[in-house]
C-alpha cells in the first residue's frame, strides 16, 4: 500500500469518534515502566478490539487523540507487509511531529510476517505497543524468539458472569435482597445456556446467528485458511467430535473413522486438534500426574471457549455446560488446572500453584439427592487424602452449606455466587 492510503487511514481514525464499549475487569497498564509490548490473545470475538477501545479511551483523558494510532490488520482492503509498517510510523509522525508519548495499537498483528522486528524497533523509540491476535502459538512463538521476551500478555476470554451482569445493568454487591438473588439467578439461566460473547450480549434477539457465524469463521478462517488444511470436511468433523465429547481419545476416534471410511492419519488429527486449541476455540485439561509426560499421555477432558458454542450444537446437558462454564472462569482466574481419578471416584477440578495442589472443586448441577451427595462428599474426602490438599468446593446452581466430615471440611456454594467472588 502507498503512503496516500496509510495517510488517510491515519488521519480517518484521528477524526473518526470510538465507538460505545462496555468496561470490562482487566487491569491493563497503560504505559510499560519496563519497556515491554503488551499483547492481548483469545478467540475471535472474545473482545480484543473492544478492550484496546477501552485502553484508549482511558488514555485519551490525559492525552491527545492524536498521540495514539489504531490500525487494524485484517480488514479486507488490506494485505500488509513489514514494509507498510515502517511506512506507517513513517507517516504518522510527518503528520504528528512533536509528540513526546506515543501509543500504537496494532491489531490482529499475525497477519502481518515479520512484525515482531518492527515492533522491537518502536520499543527502541520508547514507543508504547499494544498488540492483539487470535494465535496463541504464533504469537508466543515469536514473542519467545524475536521478542527475546520483550513483552507482557493477556488472555480475553469471553464476558465473565460479573461483566455479563454489567452488560445487563443488573449491580453486582455485598448484600443481596430476594428479589436481587432472583434476578441474579435468572441471568446465570440464560449465561449457562448462551455464555458471554460481547456481540451475543449486545444483539441478544442474533445470538445464535452470531455463535454460529464466530464457530464458522475460527474453523475457516483461523484454523483451515492459516494452516492450509484442504480437507474441510475432517476438519469439521473432529471439531464436531470435540465439541460432542467430554473426553476424548485420539485413538478411539481414528479407530471410529477407519469404520466410516474416512482416511486421516493419527498425527492429522493430533494437528486438528493443536489448530482449534491455538484459535483459542477449544482446550483441553489433563489429568493430574507427578510426571509431565504421563499427564500429557493421559486422556484428555474437552471444553470450549464459551458454553454458547455449545449449545448451538444441541448439548443440553446442564451438567456438561455448568462444568465448561466453571472450567473457562478458571482459566480466567488463571489457575493452573487438571482432574485427578482415583480407582473410583473423578475430581473434576485440581488447582495447582507450583508444585502444592491448593483446592480440589467438585460440580455438579444439584446435590439435593443423597447418593450424588454422597457420591461427591466421598471423591473429594478421598482425593483430600491422596492429594494432601484440604480446601474443598461443590459448585452447584443452588445449595449453599458447609459439610464436615472425617475431619474435613466442604464448601457447597452456588455457582452465581461463586462466579462473582473477587
Amino acid at each position: 500500500m502507498n503512503s496516500e492510503f496509510w495517510a488517510r487511514v491515519i488521519k480517518d481514525y484521528f477524526e473518526k469518534e470510538l465507538p460505545h464499549t462496555i468496561k470490562r475487569e482487566y487491569v491493563i497498564p497503560l504505559e510499560n515502566p519496563i519497556n515491554r509490548s503488551i499483547t492481548l490473545t483469545g478467540g475471535r470475538r472474545t473482545g480484543k478490539t473492544f478492550e484496546i477501545y477501552n485502553i484508549i479511551k482511558k488514555i485519551l483523558k490525559n492525552n491527545k487523540k492524536e498521540q495514539t494510532l489504531y490500525i487494524n490488520f485484517e480488514r479486507s482492503d488490506i494485505l500488509p507487509t513489514i514494509e507498510d509498517l515502517n511506512t506507517i510510523k513513517k507517516i504518522y509522525f510527518e503528520i504528528v511531529p512533536e509528540n513526546k508519548k506515543t501509543w500504537f495499537f496494532l491489531d490482529e498483528i499475525q497477519n502481518v510476517k515479520n512484525w515482531e522486528n518492527f515492533v522491537r524497533q518502536c520499543l527502541d523509540e520508547n514507543i508504547n505497543i499494544f498488540l492483539t491476535g487470535s494465535s496463541s502459538k504464533l504469537l508466543s512463538k515469536e514473542i519467545a524468539t524475536s521478542m527475546r521476551g520483550r513483552n507482557l500478555t493477556y488472555s480475553i476470554y469471553p464476558f465473565s458472569f460479573k461483566e455479563y451482569l454489567n452488560a445487563k445493568e443488573i449491580q453486582t454487591k455485598k448484600y443481596y435482597s430476594t428479589k436481587e438473588i432472583n434476578k441474579i439467578k435468572k441471568a446465570l439461566q440464560e449465561y449457562l445456556l448462551y455464555g458471554g460473547y460481547p456481540e451475543t450480549i449486545i444483539y441478544p434477539e442474533q445470538k445464535e446467528k452470531l455463535l454460529i457465524e464466530i464457530l464458522n469463521t475460527t474453523i475457516y478462517k483461523d484454523v483451515a485458511e492459516r494452516e492450509k488444511i484442504r480437507n474441510i470436511k475432517a476438519l469439521k468433523l473432529t471439531m464436531n467430535a470435540l465439541i460432542n465429547s467430554t473426553e476424548f481419545s485420539t485413538h478411539k476416534y481414528y479407530n471410529f473413522l477407519k469404520t466410516q471410511g474416512i482416511k486421516l492419519s493419527k498425527n492429522t488429527i493430533y494437528n486438528y486438534i493443536e489448530y482449534l486449541k491455538d484459535a483459542n476455540i477449544i482446550y483441553t485439561n489433563h489429568k493430574n500426574e507427578h510426571s509431565y509426560k504421563k499427564a500429557e499421555q493421559s486422556i484428555p477432558k474437552i471444553y470450549l471457549i464459551d458454553n454458547g458454542i455449545l449449545t448451538i450444537n444441541n448439548i443440553e446437558d446442564k451438567g456438561r455446560l455448568l462444568e465448561n462454564m466453571i472450567f473457562i472462569e478458571l482459566k480466567r482466574r488463571n489457575h493452573k488446572i487438571s482432574y485427578y481419578k482415583t480407582q473410583t471416584e473423578e475430581i473434576d477440578f485440581v488447582i495447582q500453584k507450583g508444585k502444592k495442589i491448593t483446592e480440589l472443586i467438585q460440580s455438579s448441577i444439584s446435590i439435593e439427592q443423597l447418593n450424588t451427595k454422597e457420591r461427591e462428599i466421598k471423591a473429594l474426602i478421598k482425593a483430600s487424602k491422596e492429594l494432601k490438599c484440604n480446601k474443598l468446593t461443590i459448585i452447584n446452581l443452588n445449595q449453599e452449606e458447609t459439610i464436615k466430615e472425617q475431619g474435613k471440611t466442604i464448601k457447597v456454594k452456588p455457582a452465581w455466587k461463586w462466579l462473582l467472588e473477587e
